[in-house]
């Protein structure tokens, strides 16, 4: 079954003088956020940028589905924790992704572990709409 999430954005003005807000999102999760050209390239100053909603999307994506496999193979985890840092250059746009991640799983060896964690970063829905960039992974038993 597909499902179809949505965000609406309003913004006022150009680029570098302009700003936006993501007024809100389907679920009512978040909002209002407000998104400006500098909060991409310098320094946030308390707002978000769209390269920060896809770190947050990669690294939940990433984590329901190393969950989900070490789950299915009998080695459910006591808990994981993922950073992904998206890296955007101004002319350039996103030129990668890095997962770190460290979990707890009863009865895994670093090897087995690094391995799901591989699986996961190929297959998740995120990494699988940024097969355009190179995604890398430092995985890690806690």
């Amino acid at each position: 079954m597909a499902t179809d999430r949505s965000a609406q954005v309003t913004w006022h003005g150009s680029l570098m003088d302009g700003g936006g807000r993501i007024d809100s999102v389907g679920s009512g999760a978040f909002g209002p956020l407000d998104v400006t050209w500098a909060s991409r390239t310098e320094e946030p100053a308390g707002r978000t940028s769209p390269e920060e909603l896809i770190a947050a999307a990669h690294a939940a994506c990433f984590s329901m589905a190393l969950a989900h496999a070490l789950t299915g193979a009998g080695h459910a985890p006591e808990s994981i924790q993922t950073t992904a840092a998206i890296t955007f250059e101004a002319g350039r746009g996103v030129l990668g992704s890095h997962l770190l991640v460290s979990a707890r799983v009863p009865g895994l060896t670093e090897e087995q572990f690094e391995a799901f964690a591989d699986d996961a970063k190929k297959n998740c829905p995120i990494s699988q709409a940024l097969t355009g960039i190179p995604i890398t992974i430092e995985a890690e038993l806690a």
